[in-house]
């Protein structure tokens, strides 16, 4: 097998294991938006998508048999018999046989297969039979490892699921006519026919044709790459448009929208979607590698050049030397296997999946396996504030007129703006809304009717509503963020009287609101303006010439978990950085409360005026980030990214997704909108950042047992490939056989297995820890050798004491070496897991004691029993077991010795 190829597989092995299954969709929507497949969809697809836009509504219901009311539940389950569930099919497990397979196909295992193949046509039957025996063992391991962690990775996914709310037809009696009754459903359960409500956060489920839409925009950069979101309508303006893309009145899966509201009717699910159809296409690929995909990489090809430097100097030096060219061949194949790192991919699967697991009864649900290592790599987690920092428990603390003073007018106005609204309802409005006692006074049921809202959004930060108190006359009534309403504000309600807004009263008024924010309390202004009942439908024009009204003012206390937490991460390395919408002085409030010391406040103003270069060194010295638009959250955190920092982002709302999905490792709770929770590779069942301690600190102690294989392996096996070379350019026959290297090989990866459940030192987790394949391959130079010292040390016990010196002898050379190349090598487990004293100041788990024990002990007994004649070794001297404590006392000696200059001069990751 040439280079080239061998690289090729390998990189498809890493494009495509990601070391056991995870949430794929996000990964799906990633790889649509940048894949070079055709766009082009099924003329079937195509054409339905076109029809449903251009169709009558009443007309498309009715081929859908279905109603405005939406469908029943028994018509659903129906449908979904015929139709199936509305998931996409890459998305579902392979089959057993396909898992095995992948499990099967990589670089390790193959060049293993070679080697078995070779050793049957040679009829060296035995070696086939050990080296079939490696691939089984590291195969079937992976594959049970797999499996295991995919059953716990459903299971925890059952427990995180987007829903959608759907209309479902219900009658009392069978005589009366349907009535729309509202339901949350899980997406899976969406069939074509069902009638949805949308609004601002939503993931959109399923292909669909909207039925109504108010100022409804959406992002389609997950179909088209497109950035900005695009307005959707009720109604297809342009006839000439075929582009099922770009007909306004459709919705596809796996887009989500950013504001406005809507209703619509699902006309096509699952793999008939839009984007099934794209999955279909675009097949297996995946996100981009992360810091820890490449990691891997890197290291795996520093073991693997490694291989194919060392093992054609083997071959030619036994070659050469001993004449035997077939031999040697099969002795350099043994060589090969020795090098590589096949138990790498069960190691990592295991490791991973028993953080999950751990995290899991912690109440932190793991998307990808692999985020568990950049939780541990992290060292900035940028964190909005509420809901994060505070107890996402808001209270209507006070309700004033611009001057201060209590004012019942701002609370009833509130409350019918968050009463009537259906877009984007956030836990302000839920604070007001508790206020039965406004509800009974003002009975909006009765004395009020909806005329029109207009949405909020990110940008505009505010929103209205307009109701009809009488018939003469609209009231429109606004409320947002202090700043977005005053812009919009031309006069102020003084009392009973109307001032119009000046620089005196508009200084006025923000004193006021400083005051109240200094106190830690979230404002939110409110301004109304009666309007003629010309008209019915309302727009962002009409937001003009308002009167402010006044402000509600919240109280959003820290969470007590806060203080202890922050405390305890940066205790751990982790810098924290807050980023949020809200306002300067009320982040400050909060962030003095839970102690985190402002270095730096900038605003979302500084964020826009800067360039790249500027922000990448404000980012460095700022902790304090406010004002800020979700485009603000997300390049602040590719700036740090860009720094060189492994960064975490924690947010919940849909202002948050962008910065999600950019950060290394996004975070967000089972009560954040579809999107965030959709963008996150963490989700929080409870809000306590507490629990972030908890996954920092598994996240390194799993890196801490992969980095143990990893160092292990490189540098045990680069000792036995110069202790190899040594004995090939030496010795008139081959220092040991090719079953010999291979049986040791495959007992010393069975002493490994238990490594995940490794025991970390304390020390290990204080810091991050990050992949540096660098400092791999110091390790494997500086340790390495030292197993040659006592390897060659053994060849002169062997040859000079024992007098195995000549061909005839060589099977007591061989199983002298045998056992203390597997005794070392076992040790060095021990050795190299810890930078302290192993056994007495750092023990290793029970599991990993008890296994490298009965290796070991195996070890012994395979030249000392039966079996010995089997593996072609022979009895050794009791004089032996004399020699061999001391070379084993002597190498842990010197080694300890080493790992105590290594840690001084390069330290101890």
């Amino acid at each position: 097998m040439n280079f080239t190829v061998l690289k090729e597989l390998f990189a498809a092995f890493l494009r495509t294991h990601h070391f056991g299954r995870h949430f794929r969709r996000l990964a799906l929507f990633e790889s649509i938006a940048g894949a070079t497949v055709s766009r082009e969809l099924p003329p079937s697809l195509s054409q339905t998508l076109i029809a449903a836009s251009a169709s009558d509504v009443e007309a498309l219901l009715a081929s859908l048999n279905s109603r405005h009311c939406g469908l029943r539940d028994e018509e659903a389950d129906a449908i979904r018999e015929a139709v199936g569930a509305n998931e996409v099919e890459h998305e579902k497990p392979l089959p057993w046989w396909a898992h095995l397979w992948h499990c099967y196909r990589n670089p390790f295992n193959l060049l293993l297969t070679l080697l078995a193949l070779v050793s049957y046509l040679t009829d060296d039957m035995k070696a086939t039979v050990v080296i079939s025996s490696m691939v089984l063992l590291s195969t079937v391991m992976r594959f049970w490892q797999e499996v295991k962690s995919n059953k716990a990775a459903d299971a925890l996914k059952a427990m995180v699921s987007n829903t959608a709310t759907v209309l479902r037809s219900r009658s009392e009696t069978a005589s009366q006519p349907d009535v729309p009754g509202r339901t949350e459903l899980p997406i899976q359960l969406l069939v074509p026919g069902d009638v949805i409500l949308l609004s601002a956060g939503d993931m959109i489920p399923a292909d669909c044709r909207l039925l109504g839409a108010k100022d409804l925009f959406v992002s389609q950069a997950a179909m088209t790459g497109e950035s900005l979101p695009v307005e959707k309508f009720a109604h297809q303006r342009d006839a000439h448009t075929f582009n099922p893309l770009e007909l306004d009145n459709l919705v596809f899966m796996g887009t989500n929208v950013v504001s406005g509201s809507a209703s619509a009717v699902v006309v096509a699910t699952g793999p008939r979607s839009y984007f099934g159809a794209l999955a279909l296409r675009v097949g297996a690929t995946d996100r981009a590698p992360t810091s820890f995909q490449s990691g891997v990489n890197k290291v795996s090809w520093l073991l693997i050049r490694f291989m194919f430097v060392m093992t054609p100097l083997v071959l030619f030096i036994n070659g050469f030397t001993k004449g035997d060219w077939t031999e040697a061949l099969l002795f350099a194949l043994s060589v090969a296997v020795g090098l590589t790192p096949e138990m790498l991919p069960m190691i990592v699967t295991s490791t991973l999946a028993k953080g999950a697991v751990f995290l899991s009864r912690k109440k932190v649900i793991v998307k990808r396996l692999d985020a568990i290592q950049n939780f541990g790599a992290m060292d900035v987690l940028c964190t909005d504030k509420t809901g994060t920092l505070t107890q996402d428990k808001i209270v209507l603390a006070r309700h004033v007129d611009a001057w201060g003073g209590e004012q019942d007018e701002v609370l009833e106005l509130a409350y019918l703006n968050s009463y009537y609204q259906t877009g984007l309802k956030n836990l302000l409005d839920v604070a007001v809304l508790q206020h039965a006692e406004v509800h009974r006074e003002l009975d909006p049921a009765s004395n009020y009717r909806k005329v029109d809202e207009i949405p909020f959004d990110f940008t505009r930060r505010r929103m209205s509503v307009v109701v009809a108190e009488r018939d003469d006359h609209h009231l429109l009534i606004c409320k947002g963020a202090v700043e977005e309403v005053l812009a919009v504000c031309t006069q102020v309600r003084h009392g009973d009287a109307i001032e119009a807004m000046d620089a005196g009263l508009l200084a006025r008024i923000r004193q006021v609101t400083a005051e109240l924010n200094d106190e830690g309390l979230r404002v939110v202004a409110v301004a109304a303006k009666e309007l003629p009942p010309a008209k019915d439908v309302y727009g962002l024009a009409d937001e003009g010439e308002l009167t402010l009204i006044g402000y509600v003012a919240f109280l959003d206390p820290p969470k007590d978990s806060t203080a202890p937490a922050l405390k305890a991460l940066a205790e751990h390395g982790v810098t924290v950085k807050v980023l949020t919408g809200d306002n300067e002085r009320v982040t400050a409030k909060i962030c003095s409360q839970v102690g985190l010391d402002s270095q730096g406040v900038m605003l979302g103003s500084d964020v826009e005026r800067m360039t790249d270069a500027e922000l990448a060194v404000e980012v460095e010295r700022a902790n304090v980030f406010a004002r800020l638009t979700p485009a603000h959250k997300e390049r602040i955190v590719r700036l740090l990214k860009a720094n060189g920092h492994v960064v975490g982002f924690m947010g919940d709302g849909i202002n948050d997704a962008p910065a999600l999905r950019t950060a290394d490792i996004g975070i967000s709770v089972d009560s954040g909108v579809d999107i965030a929770k959709e963008a996150a590779d963490i989700i929080l069942l409870e809000k306590s950042l507490m629990v972030l301690e908890e996954g920092v600190l598994e996240g390194r102690r799993t890196f801490a047992n992969m980095l143990k294989y990893i160092k292990m392996t490189a540098s045990s096996n680069f000792g036995n490939v110069l202790s190899v070379l040594v004995a090939s350019a030496f010795i008139p026959f081959l220092p040991m056989l090719p079953m010999h290297l291979l049986v040791q090989n495959l007992l010393y990866d069975i002493s490994q297995i238990a490594i995940p459940f490794d025991n970390v030192d304390d020390d290990m987790l204080k810091s991050p820890q990050r992949w540096q394949p660098a400092d791999i391959g110091r390790f494997m130079v500086f340790f390495g050798p030292i197993s040659s010292i006592f390897d060659i040390g053994t060849y002169a016990l062997m040859w000079f004491v024992f007098h195995a010196n000549t061909p005839e002898q060589q099977t007591l050379f061989q199983s002298g070496w045998f056992v203390v190349g597997l005794l070392t090598q076992t040790l060095i487990v021990h050795m190299i897991r810890t930078p302290k004293l192993p056994f007495l100041q750092s023990r290793a788990s029970t599991p990993l004691l008890v296994m490298g024990g009965i290796i070991m002990a195996v070890g012994i007994f395979l030249p000392m029993g039966p079996l010995a004649h089997y593996f072609k070794l022979q009895a050794l001297p009791p004089l032996y077991f004399v020699f061999l404590p001391a070379i084993l006392l002597a190498y842990m000696g010197l080694t300890q010795a080493m790992k105590g200059f290594y840690s001084r001069r390069f330290g101890w990751q």
